[in-house]
């Protein structure tokens, strides 16, 4: 039995909650520029979205695949990206570094 118990049966990988799209829609809602940036599903992790905003501030969480994302990011009216493709803009690594420099973590 894990931690809280929660019981971990192995090849069990969380999949995406209506709490991680709430939290992508108000992330979207409060910031302005936002973009999206799929991340593949690996191993160990369902397939994931990384919202960006104008200034660099990000965050990440699981989404129910690609369409997932499609579907999230045209109801939000917002550009989504294959970041596999794209890779990740400038203003994150920026931003990140800004908030490791303040003793704030990434990522929210």
């Amino acid at each position: 039995m894990a931690l809280f118990g929660r019981k971990k049966r192995p090849g069990t990988m969380r999949k995406s909650s209506n709490a991680d799209t709430e939290h992508l829609q108000a992330f979207a809602m409060s910031r302005q520029g936002v973009e999206a940036f799929v991340e593949p599903r690996t191993a160990v992790t369902e397939a994931t979205v990384v919202f960006v905003a104008a200034d660099g501030e990000w965050t990440r969480r699981r989404i129910d695949g690609p369409d997932g994302a499609q579907k999230l990011a045209r109801k939000l009216s917002i550009p989504v990206y294959d970041a596999a493709v794209m890779g990740y803009p400038d203003r994150m690594r920026e931003w990140s570094a800004r908030q490791k420099n303040t003793g704030t973590g990434p990522g929210g």
